[in-house]
């Protein structure tokens, strides 16, 4: 079996070597949902990459002196990890197939030099106790064999920035075994996105579908630099039962050399709803989807791609477990003393509020 796994091939004996992110992808591909095509390199790849090179042995010595109360430490050695892996040359048999893959990815969306995002799916996330939302490295609009190549170590060294150190030894995963594939995947140049949870984040009801939005890029949204449009739908009839529309004073787009810029939304679209009365019941519709093929809320990653021509314009770019109300007892309860952001901000990232530190 080669290292690179496409997503419309997704067989679940490859779950393992996937990763929750690139897993994810392949199995809602595989169930139809329109999702942009793309590849993964397996954690296999990683892993021997590694072995064969001695990088493997140069990591463990170091991780063996984390302690995860020492934040110098941690970015010391977090530092001195990465720069092993950022410094290891791709062997030839893995570097051949990726630039194979992605020469394929190219000609399958009718282009030489497509833009894809290059994602981290390390195979410790999106477990159903922990989420590792944030915690790992994506990076947008990377253009060419050369750049996808470069990248793909990028993401493999995000697996020891600091964070992600922290997290894993305060959730007690141990580091024999993590291992990072990384996903390729057409990029879409949105008109809005944003996020969508199959549950109230407010009280955990499961009879809506919360909807986060904004112009550009979701990024604006995941990151908290814009505050985004809000909505509420019935889960059944799928009306929209509320809508809050903020004042959107950025968004992030595309730049000048493929680069994601912020920029000021002009003044007719800084109050305007980011999303029509049928975008948003298509959202939902494709939340309420992912949610019954997993059989649990699912957090939800979404983009409006204008360039579509087979009329659905909304694509999915991520679905994973919701891990804050789904750990509790599904009572309902009032809410009091949390805003909306926050909620949505604990749910995305909640294995730490806003003012915490990560280690």
């Amino acid at each position: 079996m080669g290292h690179t796994l496409w997503f419309d091939q997704h067989k679940a004996a490859n779950e393992p070597i996937l990763g929750g992110k690139n897993a994810s992808l392949g199995i809602l591909t595989m169930a139809g949902l329109p999702v942009p095509p793309g590849f993964a390199v397996s954690a296999d790849a990683y892993r021997k990459a590694f072995a064969d090179s001695g990088v493997d042995a140069q990591i463990n010595a170091l991780m063996l002196e984390v302690d995860p109360k020492d934040s110098s430490g941690v970015a010391r050695i977090g530092n001195a990890v990465r720069e092993v892996v950022l410094s290891l040359d791709l062997p030839a048999w893995l570097d051949d197939q990726l630039r194979a893959a992605y020469t394929e990815l190219c000609g399958r969306c009718g282009t030489d030099d497509l833009p894809v995002a290059v994602r981290s799916s390390a195979t410790c996330e999106d477990q159903p106790d922990a989420s590792f939302a944030g915690e790992h490295d994506t990076y947008l609009w990377i253009r060419g064999a050369d750049a996808v190549a470069q990248h793909l170590l990028r993401c493999w060294s995000s697996l020891y920035t600091d964070r992600a150190i922290c997290y894993r030894k305060q959730m007690n995963y141990a580091e024999d075994g993590v291992a990072m594939s990384v996903g390729i995947q057409q990029m879409v140049l949105p008109r809005s996105a944003g996020v969508a949870f199959t549950l109230n984040p407010l009280n955990g009801d499961r009879s809506q579908v919360a909807i986060d939005a904004a112009w550009g890029l979701g990024e604006a949204v995941v990151s908290g630099s814009v505050t985004p449009d809000n909505f509420l739908v019935d889960k059944v009839m799928f009306e929209i039962t509320r809508r809050t529309i903020s004042s959107k004073g950025i968004e992030h787009t595309l730049g000048d050399h493929d680069t994601i810029v912020e920029v000021e939304i002009t003044d007719e679209r800084r109050d305007a709803p980011s999303l029509t009365d049928d975008e948003v019941r298509a959202v939902a519709r494709l939340a309420r989807r992912a949610e019954k093929h997993y059989g649990c809320p699912q957090d939800v990653e979404w983009a409006i791609d204008p360039s579509r021509e087979d009329g659905v314009n909304v694509v999915l770019l991520q679905s994973r477990p919701e891990t804050v109300w789904s750990r509790k007892k599904q009572n309902r309860v009032d809410g009091s003393g949390d805003t909306y952001a926050s909620m949505v901000h604990n749910l995305m990232h909640p294995h730490t509020a806003p003012s915490t530190s990560h280690c």
